[in-house]
């Protein structure tokens, strides 16, 4: 029996339990609006064989998650996507997701070998945690306000997290 459609929570599968949270506010929404277009130009320019991507079904080992926005390699036309399609999974630490997003989510990617996994954290100003898959888990670099991220892999970022904030 499949599960009723639900627009108010986002809800993802971890190890057989379902893990619920609600639709992101308006600061949530804002910041990833202008990461995607900051993404998706940044693509466009390098020429980089990916797209951006929000909200998609991602399946790792252990379930089915919903990251904020996906880096995949060209994806097909289904309604999930496999990990080794997903060049960086982002998500964006809202209060009801903070401690998934630092803790649970980071394991399940770095499981399912997901290269990136960028935290974005709004409050009290924003920060954005780049990291990189290293030996099964990742490493991660803190850019704040005033600093650029200054990337060459897996595709040329120059941003400043300023710029997700209104």
């Amino acid at each position: 029996m499949a599960l009723p459609e639900d627009t108010c929570h986002r809800i993802e599968l971890v190890g057989g339990a379902l893990l619920m949270s609600p639709n992101p506010g308006v600061p949530h929404q804002r910041a990833s609006s202008r990461l995607w277009a900051l993404l998706d130009a940044a693509i466009t320019a390098s020429g980089a064989p990916f797209e951006v991507l929000e909200a998609v079904n991602v399946v790792v080992p252990d379930g089915l998650l919903i990251p904020d926005l996906v880096i995949a390699a060209a994806a097909s036309a289904g309604t999930t996507l496999g990990a080794h399609d997903i060049v960086v999974a982002v998500e964006i630490a809202s209060p009801s997701t903070r401690v998934t997003d630092k803790k649970m989510k980071p394991a399940l990617y770095a499981a399912a070998g997901i290269r990136h996994y960028w935290r974005l954290e709004l409050e009290p100003a924003p920060r954005l945690y780049l990291g990189h898959l290293e030996r099964g888990t990742y490493t991660d670099r803190l850019v704040q306000v005033g600093e650029s991220t200054g990337l060459t892999e897996p595709l040329p970022l120059d941003l400043d997290p300023a710029a997700l904030r209104r």
